[in-house]
């Protein structure tokens, strides 16, 4: 059997009103802003429970203006887990910050909570807690740790578009909360798309002039911003996405049932706790084993293609702060992303944990 990682054109639904929509807005010239652009900003920011949604151009710009909105004080430092994608850690350099890296939990590769209320200082003006592989950070955990602090929370949601910790959203618990629509996110347009979500007015604002040159409509420039505007057809084809999206994720942990009811006694093979109350939307399945890189070259030769999320921490990055991170520590070599979206059938991953438990068994 063969079992790609990921296949684009399957994951796409409603192909054919999608086409047409696309087509009307063509024969429409209709191609930046406009209705579709604020129908999807209000779409979403109901979808998450937010007051105020604001739509950009891809999830890095999301990140940057979140951290520019924040006008934190200059020089101090930002705390984020250093398993994530650069553009978490890119988003603070860029703005002048200080980088300080925290280590990641074993159980659920989210931030380490433990680690976290070390690396708190005076100097700490904000942290950005990531939601890795579509897993809820425990959020309510780290409003704790910062109680009485003058500290912000951005959550990077770019892989948890729906996960939620007690009904409850992620991308809600902090002052702002960033997506990405890269088109290989569980939620994804056909090119990049980016939004923050906020409760906040004035951040929502804010953002809005930055996307665009510093304005809210032309010529009224009020800083330096950027362009960084969603454009008309993505925001049409997520509009679209976004009403069959709850599907998604059902049909998502209905397969990772299967990988945990299937893999859960394989002792050389890790797997992430789940937590009461939490909903995951598995845009990854993560597993992890000394034996990496053999099992995954004995499932490529059966035929089933896997990934890796990421193969480095980003403290291993030489233009990136070192530091030692005990559980962070050769992580990169261990963890294996199996293939887990609605295109895959039970089927496909019941012949993936048999070749997993075939490999254990040798």
């Amino acid at each position: 059997m063969k079992v790609k990682f990921t296949n684009l054109y399957k994951l796409i639904p409603e192909k054919k009103k999608i086409s047409n929509k696309i087509n009307l807005l063509i024969k429409k010239s209709n191609f930046v802003g406009g209705q579709e652009v604020k129908n999807f900003e209000k779409n979403f920011a109901k979808f998450v429970g937010s007051k105020f949604c604001v739509s950009l151009g891809n999830g890095t710009d999301a990140l940057e203006i979140a951290i520019m909105s924040l006008n934190l004080k200059k020089g101090s430092e930002v705390i984020v887990p250093v398993n994530t994608w650069i553009s978490t850690a890119e988003a603070i350099q860029n703005n002048g910050y200080k980088i300080v890296f925290c280590d990641v939990s074993l159980k659920d590769y989210s931030i380490c909570l433990k680690d976290l209320k070390t690396k708190i200082s005076r100097k700490t003006s904000a942290i950005i807690a990531v939601h890795l592989y579509g897993i809820p950070t425990d959020m309510n955990t780290i409003k704790k740790i910062i109680k009485g602090k003058n500290i912000k929370i951005i959550e990077d949601c770019a892989q948890a578009h729906g996960s939620k910790i007690k009904n409850k959203h992620v991308g809600t618990f902090g002052n702002i909360g960033t997506f990405s629509f890269f088109p290989g996110k569980n939620l994804g347009a056909f090119g990049d798309g980016g939004a923050i979500v906020t409760n906040s007015k004035s951040i929502a604002e804010f953002s809005e002039r930055a996307r665009n040159h510093g304005a809210l409509k032309k010529y009224d420039h009020k800083f330096s911003g950027r362009n960084s505007r969603l454009d008309t057809l993505q925001a049409a084809i997520l509009n679209i996405k976004l009403k069959n999206y709850n599907n998604v994720i059902f049909k998502r942990n209905n397969l990772a049932k299967v990988y945990f009811k299937e893999l859960k006694n394989i002792k050389k093979l890790d797997l992430y706790n789940l937590k009461k109350n939490y909903l995951y939307s598995f845009h990854q399945f993560v597993v992890r084993t000394s034996n990496r890189n053999k099992l995954q070259e004995y499932l490529n030769k059966n035929g089933v293609s896997t990934m890796i999320h990421y193969p480095y921490m980003l403290n291993e990055l030489n233009f990136f702060p070192s530091s030692n991170l005990k559980k962070a520590k050769n992580l990169g070599k261990k963890i294996l992303s199996l293939p887990i979206s609605e295109e895959h059938s039970l089927k496909e991953i019941k012949y993936i944990s048999n070749c997993i438990k075939n490999f254990f068994n040798k």
